[in-house]
């Protein structure tokens, strides 16, 4: 409609135009020229008016698909990143999983060999360097028939002298049925010395043992504060040392051996609460459950003890 409004509106002047021209020329000019010249630049004049604002919507439209391509890539950029970043986490876990899943083969495997006595390194052990062994046991998996089965390979290995903890204090609830059930071993008294003696001797200790041994531990170091002060004129600050401490947990029955190495059956890799001033140079060995125990790891265990040589400092 613009462009017809337009010539229309153009044709009109052309019209008056073409009127007006043999007034002003002569008849000897070529008035047909001036007609031709005439129309083309008005055609052209209302070609252009109706080409303008076609054009810019051409370019409009082309921007917006332009801007709408651009929105369009940035969302399938964005999506295939996330494909492939997805792609490589489950890719990670599941090698992770694998390679777990191949060391766990590799253990069970070679725990068979051992239990088997195929391999013959696993055949001699020093079990005279293991003094003292320290079992710790997570509260949640302490089945009596499970650590009745643990100390019986105890037993056959020659291992005399053994701590049974747990934090909630079950295996000390049940030491009765314990030495009951396993034959051949004796309550552990504080007094005991650790030699060599026919018959495996057993510690059953727990979390409150050791809080209770510290509690009892700072009031005897207290009292002996208190007495120092009313008795001596001097009045300063009292440094307990760590001879001292050790002192008064004897005294109070809290400072039994020092366990030589301590294996940990749970999922926890930490010595759920036993008391730190017994494993200061302590061996710790993370075994896993205890319903998933094997005699070879057990073995493997002991062993690797036997070869490592401790230095103690000065």
């Amino acid at each position: 409609m613009f462009f017809i409004s337009s010539f229309l509106h153009v044709s009109v002047h052309q019209v008056t135009v073409f009127k007006l021209l043999p007034l002003y020329f002569p008849s000897s000019f070529p008035i047909s020229k001036i007609y031709f010249n005439l129309f083309f630049f008005f055609f052209s004049f209302s070609f252009f008016n109706f080409s303008k604002p076609l054009f810019s919507r051409l370019c409009l439209n082309r921007s917006m698909d332009f801007a709408k391509l651009k929105r369009m890539l940035y969302y399938w950029i964005h999506q295939i990143v996330n494909i492939l970043l997805r792609l490589t986490w489950h890719l990670l876990h599941v090698t992770i999983h694998l390679f777990y899943f191949a060391i766990n083969i590799a253990n069970a495997l070679e725990s068979l060999l051992i239990s088997k006595g195929l391999l013959r390194r696993y055949k001699s052990l020093h079990i005279s360097k293991l003094q003292y062994l320290a079992i710790v046991i997570e509260s949640e998996d302490c089945r009596t028939s499970n650590v009745i089965e643990l100390l019986q390979w105890l037993a056959d290995l020659g291992v005399k002298h053994v701590c049974l903890y747990d934090k909630e204090g079950i295996l000390k609830k049940s030491k009765d049925f314990i030495l009951e059930k396993f034959d051949g071993a004796t309550l552990f008294q504080e007094n005991d010395v650790l030699l060599d003696q026919p018959l495996m001797t057993l510690e059953f200790a727990s979390f409150s043992d050791g809080k209770e041994a510290v509690a009892k531990a700072a009031n005897v170091l207290f009292m002996k504060y208190l007495k120092s002060g009313s008795t001596s004129s001097y009045q300063g600050e009292q440094i307990f040392t760590e001879s001292q401490m050790g002192e008064a947990l004897k005294t109070v029955g809290g400072n039994g051996p020092e366990p030589d190495l301590l294996l940990v059956y749970g999922p926890a890799r930490c010595h759920l609460g036993f008391p730190a001033w017994r494993i200061r140079y302590t061996e710790i060995q993370h075994m896993g459950p205890l319903k998933s125990m094997k005699y070879g790891s057990l073995i493997k265990a002991i062993y690797k003890f036997t070869m490592v040589q401790q230095n103690y400092g000065k």
